[in-house]
């Protein structure tokens, strides 16, 4: 069949004789399949192909095998010999034939169940495509589900119907589109900078109001995240579950995306444009699959069948997109009584309206959603919806009953002043800007006392230090000058200590003394690193910019990073639960590491972070630097840092002075001394922060339930959050989490994977993986916004080559225990993998290196001292 003739016979032959097979055994070609698969339309197309040529083939040859039988069959002859009496009651002329339809119909039923099945399975996946079931519906074992059956009977039985929860419908902000009037669709623009102003003003608006949220849906499209995100941080509420789904993704415009709104309709005509825009079932033209704006070839759709991807939409088509998760999911979560806050698209929160307030097919043509504007729905214990008590400055529209925060307009013409002002006014933008990070009164007096402490220093070049000083004796000494120890003096004392065989360092202060930002544990004892770590240099098609692509990785991978740093970490405060905000030297270490890791490749399927901002907002920066903000963000309580009980936001210094050195040393670096626990009215507690009453997965607590109920004199059942945590209650949460959650969910599924969280989370989970002893844990050191890269081939971790030439060892800190952490990585038969353990040698010395190699080689001697990398140059 290699030749155009042979491969031409094939078709034809081929199909004849599969047709006469199957018409000698009185079958359908395709009524035997015990599965059903879905096709892409690609495959699906050419299996119409064929399966008409086949019954083509099987009905010529099924007619002229009954037609020379006919004759035989009227006189009760079967073609054998035997006279068989007619199945005149079946309708088949033999039992042979009764009995393969008999077959025939049973595999049907089975081909219908598995079909059943299947279609089961993708209903499944596509009602969880944005990691909704896998939050909100956990999965049990059978015995847990048995000893939970009982008090869930009871739950029901007893359980009052909540009153629902308020819906709050937000339309993103101007995008840089909306701006240019570009027909946007499923195109993927970001905000304009009047987009963030929008946003930020609708948060406003809800915290005017008062308005509490439990759970927010939104798009897949970057205007809408990263309003939503935007509209978290302004009212503190960041932790939130956000879901994102392609349902609430904008009408898709067709072959209208990215043309000018203007020109168009100048080309086209008024009226065809407006008809495509206005009228519910009219759709533009569709888009081509070669076009740069379809779809399919975007990573965040890479879970939809292409038949799910639409080419054009009309505004009935859009609207029924959203109708399966209003009723799955957001309808559902109003009935429990949360309120639900939906960040997406006009034409996706007007298909929303529509069924909410069962508005006709030509009135929903006058409803309109303005940006910037929050919409409020309250509903009765039926789900129906109703109007919401308003004041002067809210307002209603007419076939709606949700309510309007501000009337629409006024924050158009509120901006458009705005923007008068920022051209007439120096300095308004840069006061208007949202960009201070917040401060509490102890980090505000820490930060002032650093600041004058510096300007000291810079004011002491000024000082001669000949002159003497004059003193009117008010510090107590009768006016002599004050005796300080000098530098003279601590050498001297220091060379005793060594000849007696004690430690000796200028740079460390008496015993009892903790220096500023410095942890006395780490200063008792100098630091040898003996494993170096292993580096992945930079991609050649990234050593210049706009040299070419950098090769996607597409291997498992655990990337592990810190938060950036907070003014917490850089005042030397306690933080655990407390919610400390990234400084900005925190953001722009974020920023870094995903750049670093965008330089070198990376993409990831899904992200776990912690409830607590700082870890967050690190997550988000580093996504929105790999530009993947669609991605699933997993947060749990489990990623938080450890409780520092009472600790919780006193300095360091202040807790060694109080309590002693080695009862500072014992809480700090103890891996199973708790701190004092704070008490249960402290600010400080977790049960009193709002945050944590979504929290689910941890048992009641009785004590705290009945001081409550007691306090608020109605039930209220309480869970028991720690009041204080050593090391190791840290990782007994963090670690189980990894292993149950993230491992199964994720890592065993080849994907890629992550983790933004806080220093002692982070401890365990590489304790976890690396192997690291109890006793040598407390030793790691985290360094903050630095990529640690967790090989899951290699069992590993690595370091990315961020072409400073600097050594990494040098330039931070990993501790006493960075030996454990950086181990030989492994090949796939368990030995030592030579090419990745990879020594750091700067650009000087490579250089060195290869001038002595090419000198030895000069003088006959091949056997040099360091053999030359594969990596030379990049790491």
């Amino acid at each position: 069949t290699a030749s155009p003739i042979g491969r031409n016979a094939s078709r034809i032959i081929f199909p004849q004789l599969l047709g006469l097979l199957l018409a000698v055994l009185n079958l359908s070609p395709f009524e035997h399949c015990d599965a059903f698969i879905p096709l892409t339309p690609l495959i699906a197309s050419s299996r119409d192909h064929h399966r008409d040529l086949l019954l083509s083939a099987t009905s010529t040859s099924r007619r002229s095998i009954l037609h020379a039988s006919s004759d035989n069959e009227v006189n009760g002859y079967d073609g054998v010999g035997d006279i068989m009496p007619l199945n005149r009651q079946s309708g088949y002329m033999t039992e042979g034939e009764y009995s393969r339809f008999v077959l025939s119909e049973k595999r049907k039923l089975r081909m219908k169940k598995r079909r059943k099945q299947i279609m089961g399975q993708k209903q499944d996946e596509d009602e969880d495509e944005d990691g909704y079931q896998g939050m909100f519906k956990k999965k049990r074992s059978l015995w847990k589900k048995v000893l939970r059956l009982p008090f869930k009977i009871g739950y029901e039985v007893f359980r009052i119907t909540p009153e629902p929860g308020t819906l709050i419908l937000v339309r993103h902000g101007e995008s840089e589109w909306n701006a240019n009037k570009t027909f946007t669709g499923w195109a993927d623009p970001d905000l304009s900078e009047r987009g963030y102003r929008e946003v930020e003003h609708a948060a406003r608006l809800l915290l005017e109001g008062g308005y509490d949220i439990d759970v927010v849906f939104t798009s897949r499209l970057k205007r809408a995240i990263r309003s939503t995100w935007i509209l978290l941080q302004e009212i503190n509420q960041s932790f939130l579950p956000v879901f994102k789904s392609w349902r609430l993704n904008e009408r898709m415009y067709g072959a209208l995306t990215g043309l000018c709104k203007k020109s168009t309709a100048e080309q086209l005509g008024m009226e065809m444009v407006q008809s495509w825009r206005g009228s519910l079932r009219s759709r533009p033209p569709p888009l081509s699959w070669t076009s740069e704006h379809w779809p399919g070839r975007d990573r965040k759709y890479s879970d939809l069948d292409p038949s799910e991807i639409p080419l054009t939409e009309s505004l009935q088509d859009c609207m029924d997109r959203t109708t399966p998760i209003w009723e799955e999911k957001i309808s559902y979560e109003l009935r429990m009584g949360r309120n639900v806050l939906v960040v997406a698209h006009a034409n996706t929160l007007r298909g929303l309206v529509k069924l909410i307030d069962d508005i006709g097919d030509e009135e929903i043509q006058e409803i309109a959603v303005p940006t910037g504007i929050p919409i409020i729905y309250k509903f009765d214990k039926n789900m129906k919806p109703t109007k919401p008590s308003g004041s002067t400055k809210t307002a209603s529209q007419i076939h709606m009953s949700g309510l309007f925060l501000e009337k629409p307009g006024l924050l158009k013409d509120a901006l458009a002043k705005e923007d008068q002002w920022m051209n007439n006014v120096p300095g308004y933008n840069t006061t208007m800007k949202r960009d201070k990070t917040p401060m509490t009164p102890l980090e505000r007096s820490l930060t002032k006392l650093r600041a004058e402490r510096e300007l000291g220093e810079w004011a002491v070049q000024f000082v001669d230090p000949e002159a003497v000083d004059e003193d009117d004796g008010s510090d107590g000494n009768m006016g002599k000058p004050i005796a300080l120890v000098t530098e003279d003096e601590v050498w001297e004392k220091g060379m005793q200590d060594l000849q007696e065989g004690a430690q000796f360092d200028p740079d460390v202060g008496k015993l009892g003394q903790v220096a500023e930002n410095e942890d006395v544990s780490d200063t008792a004892q100098t630091i040898f690193i003996t494993n170096n770590p292993c580096m992945k240099p930079i991609p050649s098609a990234s050593l210049v910019p706009g040299i070419g692509s950098v090769p996607i990785r597409k291997d498992a991978v655990v990337v592990i990073i810190r938060h950036g740093k907070t003014e917490h970490n850089k005042l030397g405060l306690f933080t655990g639960w407390e919610d400390a905000p990234l400084a900005p030297e925190g953001k722009v270490e974020a920023r870094e590491a995903g750049r670093l890791l965008k330089m070198h490749g990376f993409e990831f399927d899904v992200v776990y972070t912690s409830w607590l901002s700082r870890a967050l907002e690190t997550a988000w920066i580093v996504m929105d630097e790999l530009d993947c903000l669609w991605l699933p963000i997993i947060k749990t309580w489990r990623l938080n840092e450890r409780m520092y009980g009472s600790l919780t936001g006193k300095s360091k210094q202040m807790v060694a002075q109080r309590y002693g050195e080695a009862q500072f040393k014992a809480w700090r670096r103890g891996y199973t001394v708790r701190p004092p626990p704070v008490s249960s009215f402290s600010l400080d507690y977790p049960g009193n922060d709002s945050r944590y009453k979504h929290l689910t997965d941890i048992r009641i607590s009785l004590s705290e339930s009945l001081m409550r109920t007691f306090d608020g004199k109605e039930l209220s059942l309480h869970r028991k959050l720690p009041k204080a945590e050593s090391l190791k209650d840290c990782m007994d949460r963090t670690i189980p989490f990894f292993s149950n959650q993230i491992v199964p969910e994720a890592i065993n599924k080849g994907q890629r994977v992550l983790i933004s969280s806080s220093e002692n989370a982070i401890r365990g989970l590489l304790m976890h993986l690396c192997d690291i002893p109890e006793d040598k844990i407390v030793e790691l050191e985290i360094p903050n916004g630095l990529p640690l890269i967790f090989d899951v081939k290699s069992k590993c971790v690595k370091l990315l080559d961020d072409g400073s030439g600097e050594d990494p060892m040098k330039v931070y800190n990993f501790g006493k225990a960075a030996n454990y952490l950086f181990r030989p990585c492994l090949d796939e038969d368990g030995g030592i993998d030579e090419e990745c353990d990879i020594r750091h040698m700067t650009p000087r010395m490579w250089e060195t290196l290869e001038n002595n190699s090419q000198s030895n080689e000069q003088e006959g001697n091949k056997d040099t001292p360091f053999p030359r990398s594969s990596t030379k140059g990049t790491t």
